[in-house]
């Protein structure tokens, strides 16, 4: 039997067994389950980038559980006049706060932090620069398994702005470990090299939408992107060569599937008649974030012997 988790920080520390489990809890919590704390919960929210459906997801998922929030915004908090995260967290800690949930532009940023004996609350990892994007990734396995109920001999195509993606490897990482078939598709200078390790580069959009049973387009994120690359970049000319569009979706497979972790640039990545289509599973995706949420939290605390049998 695998240790009991204190945290959940990157999707791959988590064995196939445990992440069935979470899908198993987070469909519970969709049809009505509900778990009792054993006495009042604090946590906090800290997001040093911004986010809508992450943050907001979380909050949802919290509340529905019953914790009570501690209002944290970094950018008013004392981390503006030089104080680390780790003295943050550990001052939550002090006064009462038992989770902490954060996004942070440096990957990795847990690293040290799992390893500090003197942080004892839990601490969930809701991006972190170029590495992982735990919560993301479970929502996203939950919706497919919503849809197919399994995953072995599924195709996935992954595709747009991988370099920057977060996403892209969390979940390409954890689809191929549960028996999916990774393609990448996109820009060759987009594309990182250790992805070799859990999936295939195809490059073109045209060879990849023919092949799947899941087409995962990926935001352009500008704000990362070099100032070469960001100067250059024309989202017309990327639609036409990477964007899934109402000509490219005649391709797919019967029963196939539009996902995006969002947000969305309409008519870059996707055609915008195409986002809410019968096809596209965009919304639905944010609809289990919630609930796959609530497994991540519900499981963290039951590890912590602090919900009621």
């Amino acid at each position: 039997m695998s240790e009991l988790k204190k945290h959940f920080l990157n999707i791959n520390k988590w064995s196939n067994r445990e992440i069935h489990n979470l899908i198993t809890l987070g469909e519970a919590f969709k049809h009505g389950k509900q778990v009792q704390l054993k006495h009042p919960f604090y946590a906090a929210n800290m997001f040093f980038e911004n986010s809508t459906r992450t943050h907001s997801s979380f909050q949802m998922a919290e509340k529905r559980l019953g914790i009570k929030l501690i209002g944290i915004n970094p950018s008013t908090s004392s981390v503006k006049k030089g104080e680390s995260l780790s003295d943050t967290i550990k001052t939550l800690q002090a006064i009462g706060v038992g989770m902490v949930v954060v996004r942070h532009p440096k990957t990795g940023w847990y690293e040290p932090l799992e390893k500090d004996s003197n942080i004892h609350l839990a601490m969930v990892n809701a991006g972190d620069g170029h590495g992982q994007h735990p919560s993301q990734t479970l929502l996203d396995i939950m919706t497919i398994h919503d849809e197919f109920g399994h995953f072995k001999g599924l195709t996935a195509g992954i595709v747009g702005d991988l370099s920057h993606s977060r996403v892209a490897r969390s979940d390409g990482q954890l689809l191929n470990r549960l028996g999916v078939h990774v393609l990448f598709g996109g820009p060759r200078n987009w594309y990182p090299k250790d992805f070799d390790t859990f999936g295939t580069y195809v490059g073109s959009i045209d060879k990849i939408v023919p092949k799947v049973n899941i087409i995962m387009m990926l935001r352009v994120q500008r704000e990362r992107l070099s100032k070469h690359d960001a100067a250059t970049f024309d989202p017309k000319q990327y639609h036409k060569d990477y964007g899934f569009t109402e000509k490219r979706a005649k391709h797919l497979k019967k029963g196939a599937i539009l996902m995006h972790p969002a947000p969305v640039n309409r008519g870059v990545e996707i055609s915008s008649p195409l986002v809410e289509s019968s096809i596209s599973r965009i919304f639905p995706q944010m609809h289990n974030g919630v609930f796959a949420r609530m497994a991540i939290i519900a499981t963290l605390l039951k590890n912590r012997n602090l919900l009621l049998d």
